[in-house]
């Protein structure tokens, strides 16, 4: 197997963990997996993984990283056919607990070594994919506060970051839209709208997990306000595995969805990445566009 390695060591956690890209390379090379020459490492991300990409005689792109890191390579790769390998090394890591890849890099390096090829859906937003959720709304506005300590987050800052999101619950307004839901008109005003890649599920324990990656549908969650208490209940909604149910939050599947409103453009957090998207925002969901390598599926023995 030859392959070409992106890394981005500006990834969540990848600051302070003492891994570098040599010790990747030499991690894969031990464990039989041919690498191709290390793109421009001036280049910024987009452009190393079109580079990559361009290599002669790869078989895969494989990126070291987080979900943004992820969904970047995913912009380069979805609809080419080119497989992408993951090495989780974010801070969430959520479409690798998705796909079921172990989050210990050696591991991670065995299942890209015997993984095995999957067709996997892209949400998309004005050309722009996202592989988990696109989120606007009062959680799209906080993550500047996470962005800004990227890498050096400590448990203060997390502390600091909950405290300011709830006092800005009350004074930060609501987003004012106008929705084109699979095809019917409505004026949405809210504290949160959420885009899911196929859908959460509804499990103890499960909080923002998906079982299906490859149903080719979106979700639509609208929180059309936001409390203190209101926070806790879904919080704890989501402890118990009953959530979807409960008052503040609503559910709509949908294929597709556009959403305007009366400003030039807003602000979209795509993986847990942050970008001003021109208005209004085309959301649409392209079934099985990205092939990524995923773990080996074991064949149960027959008794």
């Amino acid at each position: 197997m030859r392959i070409a390695l992106v890394v981005n060591d500006a990834a969540g956690s990848f600051a302070g963990t003492g891994t570098t890209a040599d010790t990747l390379r030499g991690l894969l090379e031990s464990a039989g997996i041919a690498l191709a020459p290390e793109t421009d490492a001036g280049l910024d991300l987009p452009e190393r993984l079109r580079a990559a990409a361009d290599l002669p005689g790869i078989e895969a792109v494989v990126v070291a990283g987080g979900d943004g890191t992820i969904a970047c390579a995913a912009q380069v790769l979805a609809g080419c056919g080119l497989p992408l390998g993951v090495l989780p090394l974010g801070t969430m890591n959520l479409l690798a607990k998705d796909l079921g890849l172990p989050l210990d890099l050696d591991a991670a390096i065995a299942a890209l070594r015997n993984g095995e090829r999957r067709a996997i859906d892209v949400g998309e937003v004005n050309g722009r994919v996202f592989l988990i959720n696109s989120v606007l709304g009062l959680p799209a506005r906080m993550a500047r506060h996470r962005e800004a300590r990227r890498g050096r987050m400590g448990a203060l800052d997390y502390l600091r970051m909950g405290l300011g999101i709830l006092r800005h619950m009350g004074r930060y307004p609501r987003l004012t839209v106008t929705g084109l839901v699979n095809g019917r008109a409505e004026r949405l005003r809210v504290r949160t709208l959420a885009i899911v890649n196929n859908d959460y599920d509804e499990a103890p324990g499960r909080v923002l997990s998906r079982s299906r990656v490859d149903g080719g549908e979106l979700t639509l969650y609208v929180l059309r306000s936001l409390s203190a208490v209101r926070v806790l209940r879904l919080g704890l909604g989501f402890a118990l595995g009953s959530w979807r149910h409960l008052p503040e939050v609503e559910r709509r599947v949908l294929t597709e969805l556009t959403i305007a409103a009366p400003r030039r453009s807003l602000r979209v957090m795509n993986d847990g990445e942050v970008h001003l998207i021109a208005s209004p925002l085309r959301y649409r969901i392209r079934p099985g566009a990205l092939v990524v390598i995923g773990p080996a599926r074991t064949t149960a023995a027959s008794p």
